[in-house]
């Protein structure tokens, strides 16, 4: 189903943007791990609304816990069962979307898919609103791959044309992100939040790119062809709305190189096989090589704008402008970066089961 994900550990997202709750089944969750409750009210505050540069529709994102943990608070083997209530919503602003969808929405695909019996407040089951479960999915996967030496990290790597400091390739360090903002370069940061602020005074929004980092896997991990890791990132990252391309390594750069510029020559470290370059992103086949897998995810700028856009009255079918009322992002990639993290994780730890 296209709201599951997952061979040995199955997740599935449910609810709606503006239904009574929104949450996650996971199923094949290792027994045993003692959820650590801070940790996981900290993570989904990252991707909360209503912080600086997003939204502000404000929703606590408090998680409660329907199966799954014992009386002391273990994963104890049952499907776990998670929701977030949804209390800000405000459904009015999307009435007027049934008869003139947004432009690069899923408002007018959903109507030849569903048909009248749609969702259509608040992006229905295609809001990032859905991302919140994948987070609480993610922090629970994130801790038990902590337990294991695995480390995830991720960091807005662009957005427009300001560009943040790139991830070594090579060696194991996740650089701490600039306190408050997903970035590893404060100076960059603050150009980045000028860009953002710009755009939402300009009644527009950007788009952007996140980068990821994850180490400690060792080598051997993933399949050739349909199972490969990039295979199973790519499938899991492009879940997430607004995603519009995924790169590995060197990523797309390899196009414009020569073989011999491109390879990763092999050498012998602390009695290890390891790569002096790593353009192939730690991956090699399909499968883990040892070296730090590394990638990143471009997302479109958010397509619910306040400028007026060119539409379609599908009840009188003639073109019309649209004003989008509402609230909005005015750029996805600030708050996307722990759903990315989580993400990874999720994928990370149903390849290791």
């Amino acid at each position: 189903m296209s709201s599951s994900y997952g061979n040995k550990l199955k997740v599935q997202v449910f609810g709606q943007s503006h239904s009574p709750a929104i949450g996650v089944v996971i199923d094949g969750f290792p027994s045993g791990m003692k959820v650590d409750m801070e940790f996981l009210s900290a993570f989904m505050a990252r991707r909360a609304p209503g912080q600086a540069l997003s939204t502000p529709r404000k929703e606590a994102d408090e998680v409660e816990f329907l199966s799954g943990l014992n009386a002391s608070g273990e994963t104890c083997g049952a499907p776990i069962c998670a929701i977030i209530r949804n209390t800000n919503t405000r459904s009015k602003d999307y009435s007027a979307l049934a008869i003139t969808p947004r432009p690069s929405h899923s408002d007018y695909t959903s109507l030849i898919k569903y048909g009248d019996s749609r969702d259509i407040r608040g992006g229905g089951q295609f809001s990032g609103r859905l991302t919140a479960p994948l987070c609480i999915a993610g922090a629970l996967c994130l801790q038990f791959l902590a337990e294991k030496g695995v480390k995830i990290g991720a960091h807005i790597s662009s957005v427009l044309n300001i560009h943040d400091d790139r991830y070594d390739l090579v060696n194991d360090e996740i650089p701490n992100n600039v306190r408050g903002f997903s970035c590893i370069n404060a100076e960059k940061a603050e150009q980045i939040k000028s860009v953002i602020e710009s755009a939402r005074m300009n009644l527009d929004s950007v788009g952007g790119c996140v980068e990821a980092k994850i180490v400690g896997l060792g080598a051997g991990l993933g399949d050739p062809m349909f199972d490969g890791v990039e295979n199973r990132l790519a499938q899991i990252m492009f879940a997430i709305p607004a995603v519009k391309g995924f790169e590995v390594g060197a990523g797309f750069e390899v196009a414009s190189k020569y073989g011999s510029e491109n390879n990763d020559p092999l050498c012998v470290i602390d009695g290890k096989v390891k790569t002096v370059t790593n353009n192939a992103g730690g991956i090699n086949g399909g499968i883990t090589n040892s070296m730090p897998i590394v990638f990143r995810v471009a997302f479109k700028p958010t397509p619910s704008i306040a400028k007026p856009q060119q539409s379609v009255n599908l009840k009188e079918m003639k073109e019309e402008f649209l004003e989008i009322t509402g609230r909005h992002d005015p750029c996805i990639v600030v708050r996307a970066v722990p759903v990315v993290e989580a993400c990874s994780a999720i994928a990370v730890l149903d390849m290791m089961l």
